[in-house]
């Protein structure tokens, strides 16, 4: 029997206490160069810190978050909570919201209208959405880990446990990220009933084969550039793909550690995220870690894709996929991408990055609706 429980954050008064006295006593580093070129700027980091410990509301975030009915389920004895958001529109298409790193179930709040109640927001009336949420495993409120071994490749399968446990014959999937890892799995494992996945990313790259530079857009060549700076920069996925159990002691003890670390993919390696960044929004995502003390674990799952090579791996993705690339985002490559899926749709959005749940939820969710509009129909006719 597929058993939930009940869910509510609930964070006590003595926890939001304790970040602002640890908050209160940092130490912080001695300023060799005030700028993005060798880690998070002193002066950025200040700047959040202040913001979380003065002028963030926690509780107005919690409230928020406890507006949509939450769960806890047992899956292969891994806690996993998610939302779960009934459309009242007849015939809603249930579709499961994987979420990345360093971010959280907060990522999806501004779509959660748009996908729910589409009407409201100049969308196809005809075509709503039952939303699940889920908390990566070791990630926020699915915690503590029960074991190794939780990479997307398994954390794929468990979502299908989860959509079918819920009762749902049909869905479809989307993530970014971590969660665009996920929802590509779930397309290899292509479980039955699974009419789609919907991808922010993916990670397919050049091989060196004859002539396959010559398929490149201009835009998607423009891309170069920023996978460019991931490689020269991108050292928390190194140390989280080899040493995250170390790293973990600094995450969940020093809440400033905390905010400079999970800045690097949000704000960027040059600061151009912190531009578009939700400075509420972000310190949401980091209250969530701070508060379950997950840094650590969440961290894992890195090291767990990079053993099993899962969402990497070369093999076939059978299923209908879409991608939606975003330009201030790693730009994945239609060419490369249609090597080992089944890539029926793809979008070039006008804006927007890494994260585009919170940086242009409205293009997202119609993309979203329009992708998974066309797979219905066409199971239809």
């Amino acid at each position: 029997m597929f058993k939930i429980d009940p869910f509510h954050i609930a964070i006590s008064d003595d926890a939001l206490a304790d970040l602002r006295r640890r908050l209160d006593v940092t130490r912080w580093p001695h300023v060799i160069a005030d700028d993005w070129s060798r880690g998070q700027p002193v002066r950025f980091v200040m700047e959040l810190a202040d913001r979380w410990k003065n002028a963030y509301d926690w509780r107005k975030q919690e409230a928020e978050l406890n507006r949509y009915p939450q769960f806890i389920t047992d899956i292969d004895d891994q806690p996993i909570h998610f939302l779960h958001i009934k459309s009242e529109v007849p015939n809603a298409f249930p579709l499961i919201l994987s979420h990345g790193w360093p971010g959280s179930v907060a990522e999806f709040l501004d779509i959660i209208g748009p996908l729910t109640r589409p009407a409201e927001y100049g969308l196809d009336p005809a075509l709503a959405f039952d939303l699940v949420i889920p908390s990566l495993p070791g990630h926020g409120f699915s915690a503590p880990m029960s074991s190794t071994g939780w990479d997307a490749i398994k954390t794929a399968a468990a979502w299908d446990t989860l959509m079918k446990g819920l009762g749902y014959r049909q869905y479809g999937a989307h993530g970014g990220d971590a969660g665009a890892l996920i929802g590509r799995e779930l397309g290899i494992l292509a479980p039955k009933g699974l009419v789609g996945t919907h991808l922010l990313q993916v990670f397919e790259f050049p091989t060196g084969e004859p002539g396959e530079m010559d398929k490149l857009t201009p835009f998607e060549r423009e891309g170069f550039a920023i996978l460019e700076m991931f490689t020269k920069y991108a050292g928390y996925n190194d140390i989280q793909s080899k040493r995250p159990g170390t790293l973990g002691f600094a995450l969940v003890d020093s809440p400033v550690g905390l905010l400079a670390w999970n800045a690097e993919l949000f704000a960027g390696f040059d600061g151009s995220g912190a531009e578009m960044m939700d400075r509420d929004r972000y310190l949401t995502h980091a209250s969530i870690y701070w508060f379950t003390a997950t840094s650590g674990s969440a961290a894992n799952f890195y090291l767990e894709n990079a053993r099993s090579g899962a969402g990497y791996r070369p093999a076939p993705n059978p299923t209908p996929t879409g991608v939606a690339v975003f330009p201030s985002d790693f730009r994945s490559v239609r060419s490369f991408a249609e090597r080992h899926n089944n890539i029926v749709h793809w979008t070039q959005m006008s804006r927007g990055g890494h994260f585009g749940a919170s940086d242009a939820p409205e293009l997202l969710a119609q993309d979203i609706q329009k992708f998974f509009g066309a797979l219905l129909k066409r199971q239809l006719g």
